[in-house]
């Protein structure tokens, strides 16, 4: 049996912090979905399908690692794919809390699907899309925090 995870998030845009802990998890499993949740609590810069592409560009080099995209609950999507795990970053103490509340959740919604948290790796603890955004947006240098293809795409949406 094939072990399946999805790894879950925005991506808006994806970072050299997602794709630490895509690849690690890729090593792990033999599957890996990275599915693209539409959160309609945030504004996206980017738009599903630009988030999607950018991930598959990023990941082309992982032949286990698919990209999808869903606007409904993870744990529904997860028992839709038939995935054993759940993979979630972690970047600081304070990103716990808010974890261990959705995997609680997700543990009563379907007790066999596990959630595995894995600590991002400390160069990046400090990284989340907001700030590459913000950062972008007035011009700063993200070379350091995102895949070339990804600061093109900034660029562009930034006009600069």
């Amino acid at each position: 049996m094939s072990r399946l995870a999805i790894c879950p998030g925005s991506f808006d845009p994806v970072t050299y912090g997602h794709l630490d802990i895509i690849r690690r998890g890729a090593s792990i499993f033999d599957r890996i979905i990275v599915t693209v949740f539409n959160n309609q609590s945030k504004s996206p810069l980017f738009d599903v399908q630009e988030r999607i592409a950018l991930i598959e560009e990023v990941t082309k080099d992982l032949p286990n690692v698919t990209v999808d995209s869903s606007d409904g609950l993870l744990i529904d999507y997860a028992k839709e794919k038939n995935a054993q795990a759940i993979i979630r970053g972690l970047r600081a103490v304070s990103d716990f809390e808010y974890e261990m509340q959705i995997t609680s959740m997700n543990r009563k919604l379907d007790k066999n699907i596990e959630t595995f948290f894995m600590m991002t790796n400390n160069q990046y603890s400090f990284l989340s899309s907001s700030i590459v955004k913000e950062i972008a947006k007035y011009q700063g240098n993200v070379a350091d925090v995102v895949p070339p293809v990804v600061e093109k795409a900034l660029k562009e949406k930034y006009n600069v």
